[in-house]
């Protein structure tokens, strides 16, 4: 895994490999009112089991076409509101539906859009999508500002650096964040209106090969507080002859200064699972030198048969003086369960593949779409 904080690497890669995938991601909290916003475009959606399916097919040479990145590009647009899920949506289709450059920063599936101004260094969102599956028309504009951008770089050096190209690009580890969101139900007509007033994070993921063939799985979370800004990543790749990579970024608010921590001791504890969510750790260490970072992860925003979300609880011990009260959100993601044709079933209910009819899917928003309607 590569890391890089290169503003060029943010330009699209037009990945050509079977299997290979791109994704540029960002988010949004706002304290105050209690939202939170996910939004992911994607050419060559990794989660996606008509994706994987395809991809095996051709592996395996049961089918004679290679699966193309494009033909499997996709938007996800998620909306919390104190710790309730609001809008899940996830859709994907084939390439006529996304359009991305490798000369300008920016991407568009369907009429979802962001670009970026390089002179301001901020990045505009603009949302519209119809979810008949939920009875619901979303429009949202949002602005990112990138507070400060940070300089490093890391190459994979498992294998002597002779591995598949797989790489994360820290690309705004904060940003202030102004927009609003308006809800639309389709049924009644009513309108939703809610303002965005909030600290954001966005980075860009891309590999030539899928994921699941390389890596075993990865924690990653961001927490802003007073004192300190943080992001934290750690990869275990599948090879388990190959070092994992474990990242530490701080940033003390109180100096101005930042510090990026590569060789981190890590340990897991207090292990969970569920039918629907992988084997995972609850509670993390992390730990450099003068350094203790401890992560909780007490709220569950989402949860799917290889992913989780969460609200986490997080402290800091530095100098021996400890930070208490840090909140942030955490992921951990267990690619290699893509692989099970069973659970691949049940993440068809959560995606929307355009021009594809799935009773899971359906099946699976009309039960959301009832709960919602009975917690009004």
């Amino acid at each position: 895994m590569n890391i890089t904080t290169q503003l060029d690497q943010e330009l699209w890669h037009e990945m050509q490999e079977p299997g290979a995938y791109e994704w540029w991601y960002f988010d949004a909290e706002d304290k105050e009112s209690g939202c939170s916003v996910v939004l992911i475009w994607f050419s060559g959606f990794p989660f996606s089991p008509y994706y994987t399916s395809h991809y095996e097919k051709w592996s395996s040479r049961t089918a004679s076409d290679a699966p193309h990145p494009s033909n499997y590009s996709g938007f996800s647009f998620q909306l919390y509101e104190n710790g309730r899920e609001i809008v899940n949506f996830i859709k994907e289709g084939r390439r006529e539906l996304f359009e991305s450059s490798s000369s300008d920063i920016g991407v568009r599936f369907e009429k979802n859009r962001f670009t970026y101004d390089a002179l301001r260094d901020e990045y505009l969102l603009d949302i519209d999508f119809s979810f008949p599956a939920r009875q619901k028309e979303v429009k949202a504009t949002f602005l990112f500002k990138a507070c400060r951008r940070v300089i490093y770089e890391k190459k994979d050096t498992n294998n002597n650096g002779k591995v598949p190209l797989h790489q994360w690009l820290l690309s705004v580890p904060k940003a202030d964040v102004e927009g609003s969101i308006t809800i639309i139900e389709q049924s009644g007509g009513t309108v939703r209106t809610i303002p965005v007033r909030a600290n954001g994070y966005h980075d860009h993921n891309l590999g030539a090969v899928p994921m699941q063939e390389y890596i075993s799985r990865w924690y990653w979370g961001r927490a802003f507080s007073d004192p300190f800004d943080l992001v934290y990543y750690v990869v275990f790749f599948k090879n388990n002859d190959y070092q994992p990579l474990a990242l530490l970024v701080l940033h003390d608010n109180m100096s101005d200064t930042v510090t990026v921590h590569d060789t981190l001791q890590f340990r897991e504890r207090n292990f969970r699972s569920g039918l629907f969510s992988p084997l995972h750790s609850r509670d993390l260490d992390l730990r450099y030198d003068n350094i203790h970072l401890k992560i909780h992860h007490d709220t569950v925003l989402d949860t799917g048969p290889f992913y989780l979300r969460f609200a986490s609880a997080i402290s800091l011990q530095r100098d021996g003086r400890n930070f208490e009260g840090m909140r942030g959100i955490s992921e951990f993601l267990n690619p290699v369960r893509l692989q099970s044709v069973f659970m691949r079933f049940f993440t068809r209910s959560r995606i929307w593949r355009d021009g594809e009819r799935s009773i899971m899917y359906k099946s699976y928003n009309s039960f959301k779409r009832s709960l919602d309607w009975n917690d009004r």
